[in-house]
């Protein structure tokens, strides 16, 4: 089994790689907004790792009680989505098979989710209480479970991104995050920038559903225009630092619309982890 200290140690590097990216609208080293601050998102990062590598726990504990650490620590919600990402990868890693990649054992991690997991989840969720949450006819948070932790995200798969990662086996990061960070890291061999790609390429693909759940689809658009042209003034440059002037300009219009892409970000930091896991299990194989 993989080290509790190592899968920490690689969610923390995740969680600090997409800090240190630029990504218009988000809180990062370049721009904090929307009343937080790198420092509770660094803290935050601290005080969940432990307990989302605890291997005697479920995946929803999991869950649970890295948001009651980070609640904790800094006061308020930066990181559920990240943490609801981050559980399965984790778990995945440590009862990966030595047959199989870390995708195939995420899924039998995924299937194998139960109503506890559901259970433990919802309380994370309540507890973090996630801007534009809304209320839900079935399966609402606030109410006990009757069906698994995958099930649930499936009913709100339509609606939520990070939901639709439960019932699709993380197709946005392993087919889109860890292919695009890989192709920007051999190019500039910076972790950072090549998080900024990842994170570009996949806003001006999908729209981000924590946007879409404070305004609806009406600025969807339009960050996506945003989007498509950094990724295409990054696809010129051999610098992508002469981009910065381009990303502040972007961030400012986005923050001064209250438009945060956080769906995205946590996106982005499940692919960041999920490109350190592999490696970690590459060593392991090879050694």
């Amino acid at each position: 089994m993989i080290p509790a200290a190592a899968l920490e140690a690689a969610y923390r590097w995740a969680c600090e790689t997409e800090l240190l990216a630029f990504k218009p609208g988000n809180v990062s080293v370049h721009s904090e907004g929307h009343g937080m601050t790198v420092a509770q998102f660094r803290k935050s990062a601290e005080a969940s790792a432990p307990e989302l590598c605890r291997a005697e726990l479920g995946g929803g504990e999991r869950i649970y009680r890295a948001v009651e650490a980070t609640w904790h620590a800094v006061g308020c919600n930066t990181n559920l989505g990240i943490v609801l990402l981050s559980a399965p990868l984790i778990a995945a890693a440590q009862s990966r098979r030595p047959d199989e990649t870390l995708r195939d054992s995420l899924r039998r991690t995924l299937y194998a989710s139960t109503v506890e997991d559901a259970e433990w989840a919802y309380r994370a969720i309540c507890l973090a209480q996630p801007g534009g949450l809304g209320t839900a006819a079935e399966h609402d948070v606030r109410s006990p479970p009757c069906i698994t932790l995958r099930d649930a995200m499936r009913e709100a798969a339509d609606r939520d991104r990070i939901a639709y990662q439960y019932t699709c086996d993380y197709t946005d990061v392993f087919d889109f995050m860890i292919p695009r960070y890989h192709t920007a890291l051999s190019r500039w061999d910076n972790e950072g920038w090549a998080a900024v790609a990842a994170f570009s390429g996949m806003l001006a693909r999908i729209p981000d559903s924590h946007i879409e759940r404070k305004f609806g689809p009406r600025y969807s658009p339009w960050v996506s225009e945003k989007m498509v042209l950094i990724e295409k003034t990054l696809s010129y440059t051999a610098r992508p630092e002469s981009v910065l002037g381009l990303l502040r300009d972007v961030d400012a219009d986005f923050k001064t619309r209250g438009i945060n892409p956080g769906t995205t970000a946590d996106l982005t930091v499940a692919g960041l982890l999920a490109v350190r896991l592999e490696t970690i299990i590459a060593r392991a194989y090879r050694g």
